[in-house]
C-alpha cells in the first residue's frame, strides 16, 4: 500500500476541514457584530424617539392648559407630568444606559436632564410658551439631542470599522 497517497488524502481533508472552520468562524463573528450593531442602533433610535414623544406630549399638554386659573394650572401640571410618564422614555433610557458606552450614556443623561427641565417649565407655565426663556431651554435640549446623534454615529461607525478589521 502506498502511504503517500493516504497521507496526501488525509492532509487534504485536514486542510479542507480547517479552512471550512475558519470561514465559518469569520462568518459567525461578522454576523454577531452586525447583530450587536443593529440591536444598539434600535436601542438608540428608540430612546431618542421616546424622548421626542415625551417632549411633544408635554408641549401639547402645556398648550392645552394655557389658562392661568388655579384649576387650569393644576390640570396642566398633572397633564404634563402624565404625558412624560406615559411616553415610555424612562424605560427606553434605562435600556440605553445599560447598552451604551460611557461617553454616550453621559450624553443621553444630558438630554434626559434637559427634558426634565422642560417638563418642569411646561408644568409650571413659567417661562410662558413662546418666551425667550423657553426658547433658550428648547435650544439647550436640541443641542443635547444633536450631541447624542453625533455620538451614536461615532459608536455605530466604530462597530463597522471593528468588523472590517
Amino acid at each position: 500500500m502506498d502511504w503517500t497517497t493516504l497521507a496526501g488524502t488525509a492532509l487534504g481533508a485536514l486542510v479542507g476541514v480547517g479552512s471550512t472552520l475558519l470561514a465559518d468562524r469569520a462568518r459567525w463573528r461578522r454576523d454577531l457584530t452586525d447583530r450587536v450593531r443593529q440591536e444598539r442602533r434600535d436601542i438608540y433610535v428608540t430612546v431618542l424617539t421616546k424622548y421626542r414623544l415625551a417632549y411633544e406630549a408635554m408641549h401639547a399638554a402645556a398648550v392645552a392648559g394655557r389658562d392661568e386659573t388655579d384649576a387650569a394650572r393644576s390640570a396642566r401640571e398633572t397633564a404634563v407630568r402624565e404625558a412624560f410618564r406615559a411616553s415610555g422614555c424612562d424605560e427606553a433610557r434605562e435600556t440605553a444606559l445599560l447598552c451604551a458606552p460611557q461617553e454616550l450614556s453621559d450624553l443621553l443623561e444630558d438630554v434626559y436632564a434637559t427634558l426634565r427641565d422642560l417638563q418642569d417649565v411646561f408644568a409650571a407655565g413659567d417661562p410662558p410658551l413662546g418666551s425667550p426663556g423657553l426658547q433658550e431651554r428648547r435650544l439647550k435640549h436640541a443641542e443635547a439631542v444633536w450631541a447624542v446623534r453625533a455620538a451614536v454615529r461615532r459608536d455605530l461607525d466604530r462597530a463597522v470599522q471593528g468588523r472590517a478589521a
